[in-house]
């Protein structure tokens, strides 16, 4: 990476979390995988599970083997062991339906399944900028324009604002079945716990332990020869749709799941993914706003102060063609938040460095995103507030950007994974950095999602007809082609 500073300091825990981490480990070890909460256990027995203890194999808790995999890692948010689904070239997680001792890991005409899953996006109707593509989060099968082969499929849409569950059979009907959809509003790194039943007089979802939808029986959904391609968790079978985030405790049942039976499950399971100290820094760790700026020779899309609140200067001043922090102070707030203290050595008068913050010490293109605090000035001492109780990782980049986008190659390698070389990542036109001001992912090309722009239809005398994509609506004309009105 093109960081001066590659020492991270980490923060030391306050007493509070070392006392967390001891009560953790004790209901562990009293109580098995999972850390539950205290509820009581569920009675219920699933087909197979997914808890992804072993992430070198990713076998299932029964012991049975993928299929195959690819570009996936492991995470240790979630229950300390989170499947990660999450990069800009092909990955995916497949298991076999049935296996060849005649077990059944999957049934898609009478069955559940459950699975806790962490986006590594944020909806656009929270502000961010979504997934850019239909990330799939549990799949069967292949969708096709023509109803060719069979699919079915729990999924999100390309701006991560709601869920849906469809299916496809065989039949050339060129159709799509859309048994039942609900809005959500997810932000990154924040565990929801997903229950999909399904028989052939219902269908439902519950998130988080409730109740939200019903849809149509189940009716339709691929035949024997497509179950023998297995299943996929986290993405499609060409691992290009992917859900671009972390998934954990998946299991599949032969049978619908009760309400009551998906309350306890979601009690017993939720305690780790609340208590967990690497979900709760997680969840409390934010960029900060940004003030981009016209420099003398390049744009900056993500430049400013920041969350940095300056305290001083220091008793002197070091010059280096390295950076460092140094004089390093946390303290604890009457909140039970953090502030952190530290003054900034080496490097060159008048240069920003920006200053990144993460709960983990996480690297490499499928990492965890990394926090922008702001950028700040050798010399000087700077205090960061509200910081989770947790570990805390700091690390410095400078000012490089070698592709002119607006964005530092720091920015790039750490927050918004995109290609610190190359102006445009995803191709779509705008620049890596507008893509970030803008709020969409700098690795989706928003040309290839209709979804997202707006569409214009013109008929045989070229008089504009209709609008689609991310505005739909009719058009009305006079007799001269002007536009009288627009309906959405």
């Amino acid at each position: 990476m093109k960081i001066l500073n590659q020492k991270k300091l980490k923060l030391c825990r306050l007493f509070f979390s070392l006392i967390l981490l001891g009560s953790l480990t004790s209901i562990g070890h009293a109580a098995g995988p999972g850390f539950p909460d205290g509820g009581d256990a569920p009675t219920n027995t699933p087909l197979d599970s997914w808890s992804f203890y072993d992430h070198t194999n990713w076998t299932s808790d029964n012991g049975y083997f993928p299929v195959s995999f690819t570009n996936i890692i492991s995470s240790q948010l979630g229950d300390f062991n989170s499947l990660v689904v999450d990069t800009n070239i092909p990955a995916w997680l497949q298991y076999n339906v049935y296996e060849t001792d005649g077990t059944t890991n999957l049934t898609v005409d009478n069955g559940t399944v459950t699975f806790w899953f962490a986006p590594n996006w944020s909806g656009t109707n929270q502000g961010g900028g979504g997934l850019g593509e239909y990330g799939r989060l549990f799949e069967v099968g292949s969708y096709t324009a023509d109803s060719s082969y069979g699919w079915w499929s729990i999924y999100v849409d390309d701006g991560g604002n709601n869920i849906y569950f469809s299916a496809q059979t065989n039949d050339f009907s060129s159709t799509i079945t859309p048994y039942l959809s609900a809005p959500i509003s997810w932000t990154t790194n924040v565990f929801h716990f997903v229950a999909l039943t399904y028989s052939p007089t219902n269908t439902t979802l519950y998130l988080d332990g409730a109740f939200v939808t019903n849809g149509a029986p189940l009716t339709v959904y691929p035949s024997a020869s497509v179950l023998t391609n297995g299943f996929f968790i986290g993405s499609d079978s060409n691992g290009i749709y992917q859900a671009h985030g972390l998934f954990n405790t998946v299991a599949t049942y032969n049978y619908p799941l009760n309400s009551n039976d998906v309350q306890t499950i979601y009690d017993y399971e939720a305690g780790i993914y609340r208590m967990n100290p690497f979900n709760m820094a997680m969840a409390q760790i934010f960029s900060a706003g940004s003030t981009p700026s016209d420099a003398p020779t390049v744009y900056e899309a993500i430049t400013g102060i920041g969350n940095l609140q300056l305290v001083g200067t220091t008793s002197s001043c070091s010059y280096s063609t390295n950076i460092w922090i140094t004089n390093l102070v946390v303290t604890a707030a009457a909140n039970g938040t953090m502030n952190m203290t530290f003054a900034i050595e080496g490097g060159a008068d008048g240069v920003p460095y920006d200053v990144f913050v993460n709960s983990v010490l996480s690297f490499g293109a499928t990492g965890m995103p990394w926090a922008w605090e702001g950028q700040g000035y050798h010399c000087n001492i700077y205090t960061i507030t509200n910081l989770p109780n947790t570990d805390c990782f700091l690390i410095l980049g400078t000012p490089q950007d070698s592709d002119g986008d607006g964005l530092t190659d720091a920015y790039e390698n750490l927050v918004s994974k995109s290609d610190p070389h190359i102006y445009n990542t995803s191709g779509d036109g705008l620049s890596d950095g507008w893509d970030v001001l803008l709020g969409l992912s700098p690795l989706a090309n928003q040309l290839a999602q209709p979804s997202t722009r707006s569409n214009y239809s013109y008929d045989s005398a070229d008089w504009l007809e209709g609008i689609s994509g991310i505005r739909t609506g009719s058009v009305s004309l006079d007799n001269e082609g002007n536009v009288l009105s627009v309906s959405q």
